[in-house]
């Protein structure tokens, strides 16, 4: 990560948008160990939690209110994260806090068609519980064995965690380096998970008995290839 980009110091200070289940859930894990300012519009709920949290402070009032942002020091927010149940809100509340000055700010969206075009502003992460959604299922609807499916780029691509099982009679990739691994077009190996050990894929790199192979696939029509590609069978040679 030192090589690909400037290394980020722990977060601090956090304000949190949304005292509904995620955002006092979220509190709730970090106040022990942050310092998290938690703003919260509807009064009765903010009574609430403030009895629930014991070191995150509460506030009443909107989150894209640009006086409270300034009066709580917004420059000095390590991290800005909008979670209500509302998109636009959200999105105006983390846009704002970025503007004033917060270092990094991210918001949960729900619909897609926001979501995609949350690339073309100055938000720094994005969360979409559809996708992340997706992703989880995924990994129980694939066939073969699968570990982990990741759904990349909206849905896009793939990033695929294989079970290399079987051995070099009953496996077409057991025991076999990955040069002579036939991968379906766009089928990248990226590493190889061995016990403890991560291993960057190279071509002469040969793939064990219990390997968790680590896969991109840019092109999804091809995924039924790779789930049958890690099947092993009896009658393979």
């Amino acid at each position: 990560m030192g090589e690909l980009q400037k290394l980020e110091n722990h977060y601090k200070n956090i304000m949190i948008v949304g005292g509904g289940n995620i955002g006092a859930g979220l509190a709730k894990q970090l106040e022990k160990t942050h310092r998290v300012k938690l703003i919260e519009r509807n009064p009765k709920r903010a009574e609430i939690l403030s009895q629930q949290l014991t070191d995150a402070t509460v506030f009443i009032g909107d989150g894209a209110d640009h006086e409270l942002l300034s009066e709580e020091n917004i420059e000095q927010t390590d991290l800005f994260i909008a979670v209500t149940n509302d998109d636009e809100a959200n999105i105006m509340a983390s846009m704002l806090a970025k503007r004033m000055g917060a270092k990094k700010v991210m918001v949960l969206i729900q619909r897609g068609v926001y979501a995609d075009l949350m690339e073309d502003t100055n938000i720094d992460i994005t969360i979409s519980p559809q996708q992340i959604t997706i992703s989880a299922l995924l990994s129980h609807v694939r066939r073969g064995d699968i570990s982990n499916v990741y759904s990349l780029r909206r849905g896009a691509a793939e990033a695929i965690e294989a079970i290399a099982n079987g051995d070099s009679m009953t496996s077409k990739v057991v025991g076999r380096r990955i040069m002579d691994i036939k991968l379906p077009p766009g089928a990248t190996i990226a590493a190889i998970v061995r016990g403890n050990d991560v291993l960057i894929a190279h071509d002469k790199t040969k793939i064990e008995s219990n390997d968790h192979v680590i896969l991109f696939l840019i092109n999804k029509k091809y995924i039924g290839d790779i789930e049958r590609l890690f099947s092993p069978s009896a009658f393979f040679l």
